[in-house]
Protein backbone atom coordinates (compact mmCIF):
# COMPACT_ATOMS: atom_id res chain seq x y z
CA UNK A 1 0.00 0.00 0.00
CA UNK A 2 1.15 3.54 -0.68
CA UNK A 3 2.38 6.20 1.88
CA UNK A 4 -0.31 7.32 4.28
CA UNK A 5 -1.96 10.82 4.43
CA UNK A 6 -2.68 11.93 7.73
CA UNK A 7 -4.02 15.57 7.35
CA UNK A 8 -7.80 14.25 5.06
CA UNK A 9 -8.63 17.84 4.85
CA UNK A 10 -7.65 18.86 1.54
CA UNK A 11 -9.35 15.50 -0.04
CA UNK A 12 -12.96 15.33 -1.19
CA UNK A 13 -15.04 12.80 -0.66
CA UNK A 14 -14.37 11.25 -3.89
CA UNK A 15 -10.99 10.94 -3.00
CA UNK A 16 -11.52 9.06 0.00
CA UNK A 17 -14.05 6.87 -1.60
CA UNK A 18 -11.44 6.59 -4.00
CA UNK A 19 -9.11 5.77 -0.70
CA UNK A 20 -11.74 3.68 0.62
CA UNK A 21 -11.70 1.57 -2.36
CA UNK A 22 -8.25 0.91 -2.57
CA UNK A 23 -7.94 0.18 1.31
CA UNK A 24 -10.85 -2.81 0.68
CA UNK A 25 -8.73 -3.98 -2.15
CA UNK A 26 -5.61 -4.27 -0.20
CA UNK A 27 -7.84 -5.97 2.49
CA UNK A 28 -8.63 -8.50 -0.04
CA UNK A 29 -5.00 -9.04 -1.27
CA UNK A 30 -3.86 -9.39 2.15
CA UNK A 31 -6.21 -12.52 3.02
CA UNK A 32 -5.33 -13.91 -0.68
CA UNK A 33 -1.79 -13.89 0.59
CA UNK A 34 -2.09 -15.24 3.97
CA UNK A 35 -4.40 -18.24 2.35
CA UNK A 36 -1.55 -18.64 -0.25
CA UNK A 37 0.86 -19.00 2.60
CA UNK A 38 -0.86 -21.06 4.42
CA UNK A 39 -1.42 -23.67 1.89
CA UNK A 40 1.72 -23.43 1.13
CA UNK A 41 3.15 -24.12 4.55
CA UNK A 42 0.85 -27.03 4.70
CA UNK A 43 2.05 -28.45 1.51
CA UNK A 44 5.77 -27.83 3.47
CA UNK A 45 6.88 -25.69 0.26
CA UNK A 46 7.68 -22.83 2.81
CA UNK A 47 10.11 -23.44 5.81
CA UNK A 48 8.59 -22.22 9.26
CA UNK A 49 11.24 -19.70 9.62
CA UNK A 50 10.41 -18.07 6.39
CA UNK A 51 6.33 -18.80 7.34
CA UNK A 52 5.93 -17.01 10.73
CA UNK A 53 8.56 -14.55 9.19
CA UNK A 54 5.85 -13.48 6.26
CA UNK A 55 2.56 -14.28 8.86
CA UNK A 56 4.14 -11.58 10.88
CA UNK A 57 4.46 -9.24 8.14
CA UNK A 58 0.80 -10.05 7.28
CA UNK A 59 -0.47 -9.76 10.58
CA UNK A 60 1.14 -6.04 10.77
CA UNK A 61 -0.13 -5.05 7.29
CA UNK A 62 -3.30 -6.40 8.25
CA UNK A 63 -3.70 -4.26 11.57
CA UNK A 64 -2.76 -0.98 9.47
CA UNK A 65 -5.25 -1.98 6.58
CA UNK A 66 -8.26 -2.03 9.20
CA UNK A 67 -6.69 1.25 10.96
CA UNK A 68 -6.91 2.88 7.72
CA UNK A 69 -10.75 1.82 7.27
CA UNK A 70 -11.13 3.16 10.72
CA UNK A 71 -10.25 6.39 10.23
CA UNK A 72 -11.21 6.24 5.96
CA UNK A 73 -14.90 5.53 7.52
CA UNK A 74 -14.76 8.43 10.02
CA UNK A 75 -13.39 11.20 7.22
CA UNK A 76 -16.37 9.95 4.95
CA UNK A 77 -18.59 9.71 7.40
CA UNK A 78 -17.43 13.70 8.54
CA UNK A 79 -17.86 14.45 4.70
CA UNK A 80 -21.35 12.86 3.97
CA UNK A 81 -22.46 14.52 7.40
CA UNK A 82 -23.27 11.72 9.28
CA UNK A 83 -22.95 11.52 12.91
CA UNK A 84 -19.49 10.21 13.90
CA UNK A 85 -19.03 7.77 16.52
CA UNK A 86 -15.81 8.14 19.05
CA UNK A 87 -13.24 5.58 18.18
Amino acid sequence: MRPWAEDFSRFSLEDLLRFRAANRAWSRELRAETNTLVNHRLAKEVSQDDYLARRKQLHEDAAECRSRADVLEVQVARRSGQTVPPL
